[in-house]
């Protein structure tokens, strides 16, 4: 997917190891909208890397929440990284942006996207959420 394919809406992007429970993720990516004061039906797309949005715990998440997954392409996740606030010197040096996550929902949400909320963890996930910004402004 690159930046001229977005999703309409609220977009959780999502970094995780490949040994991460489905169940952990989605109850990282609750905890995110409970922080960011967003309803769970808000969401839209969940987004990760290319690479992994086709693994099984991650088919399983999008399955639960009842989302569309959706794959980032390295050059659209590339493209995003000016706007990442979360610097991992370890996921900088092996995907080459600071944050999956961070990246993948503003890819995904497609131009003029902000995050919502940005990166949270937990011991195998990191969700950050994004959208573009209504006409008047709200996030």
């Amino acid at each position: 997917m690159g930046l001229d394919q977005a999703v309409t809406g609220l977009v959780a992007g999502v970094g995780f190891r490949a040994a991460t429970t489905p169940e952990e993720i989605v109850a990282l990516v609750r905890r995110a909208l409970h922080e960011a004061g967003l309803a769970p039906d808000a969401l839209t797309a969940l987004a990760t890397a290319a690479d992994r949005a086709g693994a099984p715990n991650f088919l399983d998440v999008a399955a639960a929440l009842d989302l569309a997954p959706v794959g980032i392409e390295p050059t659209a996740l590339a493209a995003a990284d000016a706007q990442v606030v979360t610097r991992s010197a370890r996921i900088a040096a092996s995907r080459g942006v600071g944050s999956v996550a961070e990246a993948a929902a503003l890819a995904a949400a497609g131009p003029g996207a902000r995050l919502v909320l940005p990166r949270i963890a937990s011991a195998g996930a990191t969700c950050a959420l994004a959208r573009v910004p209504d006409q008047d402004g709200r996030r």
